[in-house]
């Protein structure tokens, strides 16, 4: 606080000495100022406000007669420990515009992204006993000793210059690399440098895809249910915003899909049922789409939790027009808060992408870009999905189980493994109600209302997710959650 910036006016009736202490006054009662905190010299006060040492020693002196302020010899003031107990003052106000005046922001806003409803969790779902949300990691599962030595090794004096240096628009080669080389044949897919965005999360692709290929007329579609997120982002583009009927198979291939212009599917894993589409629904779904000049994205959002049968190859692997975006995360095998994801799309696409990106934020942090490219190319993240596969097929065989036992005929069991079951309750069950009931009894589920974008959806499903949840607590909490439903 040595640095900290006083601001005066000379024109105020109140004088320079009164303005200082008012200032110092307010900063010190409302917690700017900390305890012990130092406060700038006089004569470096002075200097800033371009006033004379004499004024700035006097209000220095007034506050040290009144207790906010204590002097140290050869070290300067600082504030008062009795200022902070019995609060000497009272708390200055914060100063409003008056009524009628000021900027009517509401009206300034060409889009109001806060009003929408999202998807809520609790930061501190840890200290809950049963934790049933989706998305978040097992810290016990994670090899932290790798990655720290992969961090250690990309911060090093080696790779100085290509996590220091701003790359424009540029991603790291690379995790670029391991994304080719290493991720995407695991899905089928084949794409060249230049066809790969690296992006801070898949959010971060769905955001880059929607603000260039949808506009005011453009015609969406989207799964019903589906991701939340997602159709508020297509929400702030357009309001031509279809909701396609999703069955046992998927989306459903049907007029209503031929009548778009762009359409967001899931098909490995389909957000939030966990159903998977077969080959013959993603041939017909590509068929139609080349006949109706449909371009599709696709999210393979868990493209590696499938632990129970052969992977079925992405949507874009049998895309033979260019005319599939994939969307892959890292969030669900390494962590959501490295923030990296990556697009795949014909060149001249990424070529745009990339662009906006870079009016956005330039590019993804180059020291987590580079660290988790080390950890991908020295095989810790193959150990990684190995051992993720053998904890959540337990986790998967168990959570089925239980919900067989307590709730039975409430879930289809996941066919493609993934970490979530989708769950129906009795038709009067509010999801939303058994949420917060079952907060207060430790136990954490996601209310399945907030997937559906039609007004008079069902209110009766929800999710439970397994990830993050040890393997001993999955049954308990389910009886937990069962007599809830009960009752």
């Amino acid at each position: 606080m040595r640095d900290w910036l006083v601001h005066i006016r000379r024109n105020e009736h109140a004088s320079l000495q009164t303005q200082i202490r008012e200032a110092l006054v307010s900063a010190i009662l409302d917690g700017q100022l900390a305890r012990e905190e130092p406060i700038p010299s006089t004569r470096k006060m002075a200097k800033s406000l371009g006033v004379s040492r004499n004024t700035v020693v006097l209000a220095y002196q007034g506050l040290l007669d009144d207790g906010y302020l204590v002097a140290k010899e050869r070290s300067g003031y600082y504030v008062s420990e009795k200022a902070l107990e019995g609060g000497s003052a009272p708390k200055q106000p914060l100063k409003h515009a008056a009524p009628g005046t000021g900027i009517d922001w509401s009206r300034r806003l060409t889009m109001q992204p806060a009003d929408q409803i999202n998807v809520s969790k609790p930061l501190d779902w840890q200290s809950y006993p049963y934790p049933f949300i989706y998305g978040q990691v097992d810290h016990t599962l994670f090899p932290l000793a790798e990655w720290r030595d992969c961090a250690r090794q990309a911060l090093g004096k080696k790779w100085l210059g290509s996590w220091t240096n701003d790359t424009w628009a540029n991603d790291d080669p690379l995790l670029v690399e391991q994304i080719r080389r290493r991720i995407l044949p695991r899905r089928g897919i084949m794409a060249n440098d230049d066809e790969i965005l690296v992006t801070l999360g898949a959010q971060n692709a769905l955001y880059l895809l929607t603000t260039l290929l949808v506009g005011r007329d453009t015609r969406v579609g989207m799964e019903e249910p589906g991701y939340p997120d997602v159709r508020n982002i297509f929400n702030l583009r357009t309001s031509n915003v279809s909701l396609l009927p999703v069955d046992e198979k998927g989306l459903v291939a049907s007029d209503a899909f031929d009548a778009c212009d762009l359409v967001f599917t899931t098909p490995s894993h389909q957000f939030p049922t966990t159903v998977t589409m077969p080959l013959e629904r993603r041939m017909e779904l590509l068929k139609r789409a080349a006949k109706h000049d449909v371009v599709i994205i696709e999210d393979d959002y868990e493209f590696e939790t499938n632990y129970v049968n052969e992977p079925c190859p992405a949507l874009k692997s049998l895309d033979d027009d260019g005319r599939v975006i994939y969307v892959g995360s890292l969030s669900k095998t390494l962590f959501p808060g490295l923030r990296l994801g990556f697009l795949v799309a014909p060149k001249n696409i990424v070529a745009e992408a990339r662009a906006l990106r870079r009016l956005m934020v330039r590019h993804a942090p180059n020291n987590n870009q580079r660290t988790a490219a080390l950890f991908l190319s020295l095989g810790h993240h193959d150990t990684l999905i190995r051992r993720l596969h053998r904890a959540y097929r337990t986790r998967w065989e168990i959570m089925g189980d239980a919900l067989k036992q307590h709730l039975p005929d409430s879930s289809r069991v996941p066919s493609f493994g993934g970490t979530s079951f989708w769950v129906k309750g009795p038709a009067g069950l509010d999801s939303d109600e058994l949420a917060r009931t079952a907060a207060t009894k430790g136990v954490l589920i996601e209310p399945g209302r907030i997937t559906f974008g039609a007004a008079d959806a069902p209110r009766n499903f929800y999710r439970l997710a397994f990830s993050s949840i040890a393997e001993q607590k999955i049954e308990p909490g389910i009886r937990i959650l069962s007599d809830l439903v009960r009752r």
